[in-house]
């Protein structure tokens, strides 16, 4: 057999070789990945992410919990990201093993507090909401801190709110500080439609969500656009001030409000998280 019938033969085979070498280097870099020290894995993706989210207060992210995702906890609300920081995801994780929600039990170790008032209407939305928990204040240590129970708004401009909801005189008033991505923001929101009260809605980003709100902030019908936010759709985006939104953050920062919703009614008293509809009515009356 000659050398040229020789070489022809193996070609295949050369082929076959050659083509495995690009999977024998991914399996390499994920072994790598993987003997990479916990810590250290946690520290790459919160670096990673807070160049991607600058203005989300992180307090901790963690690699360990399911394999290729990271958890990260703002406050008491929880989201998670691929270990590169390149792709959010805001929901629930399960494990369809054991059957357990595995983002449901993180939250309760998180705040156990999460069960008080809002749990029975909390859960019947899920399933539409994309939903974090309700947001009760933390501080970066996790330990609870001790946002203002009382606030005056008149400090904070008008190009920060969108105005929505009744327009009779007598209508209650309340002021809503929320984040576009949050599902109990989402689920408050519905709820007020139907309570005939006016609604002062002051975009806040703890989910990474400020261009969302400046595009809302910016639209010539902020509360169409904020509609379309609250609905996952895209919005036109146009320039403006948005000095109002720095002012809603500075105010949150500056009172303990680090999740959200939060609530504050006319006389400044101030609600943290979603409650239900019965409970909303008997607050916004004056009630405790």
């Amino acid at each position: 057999m000659s050398h040229r019938h020789s070489l022809l033969r193996l070609l295949p085979v050369l082929g076959l070789a050659l083509g495995t070498l690009p999977s024998i280097a991914d399996a390499r870099a994920a072994a790598a990945t993987r003997a990479r020290p916990a810590v250290s894995r946690d520290a790459a993706a919160m670096r990673a992410l807070t160049q991607r989210l600058p203005r989300t207060a992180v307090t901790k992210v963690d690699c360990s919990h399911v394999p290729g995702i990271c958890e990260v906890q703002a406050g008491t609300n929880l989201f998670y990201i691929d270990p590169s920081a390149r792709y959010l995801i805001v929901g629930r994780i399960y494990d369809m093993e054991t059957h357990q929600d595995l983002t449901a039990a993180r939250l309760l170790e998180i705040n156990p507090d999460i069960l008080v008032g809002a749990a029975a209407t909390a859960k019947a939305q899920e399933a539409e909401s994309a939903g974090l928990a309700p947001s009760h204040p933390q501080s970066a240590s996790g330990a609870a801190s001790a946002p203002t129970q009382k606030v005056s708004l008149a400090s904070l401009p008008a190009n920060g709110a969108i105005e929505w909801g009744a327009s009779t005189p007598n209508a209650p008033r309340v002021t809503v500080f929320s984040d576009f991505h949050c599902g109990y923001c989402r689920a408050l929101h519905q709820t007020l439609k139907t309570m005939g009260v006016r609604v002062t809605e002051r975009p806040i980003s703890i989910l990474g969500t400020r261009a969302i709100s400046e595009s809302v902030i910016c639209a010539e019908d902020r509360a169409a656009a904020m509609e379309r936010a609250y609905g996952d759709q895209d919005i036109e985006k146009r320039a403006c001030d948005t000095s109002g939104l720095d002012a809603n953050e500075a105010f949150a920062r500056g009172h303990g409000f680090t999740g959200t919703p939060v609530l504050v009614r006319e006389d400044g008293a101030v609600l943290l998280g979603f409650r239900p509809r019965e409970f909303l009515e008997s607050w916004l009356k004056g009630g405790a």
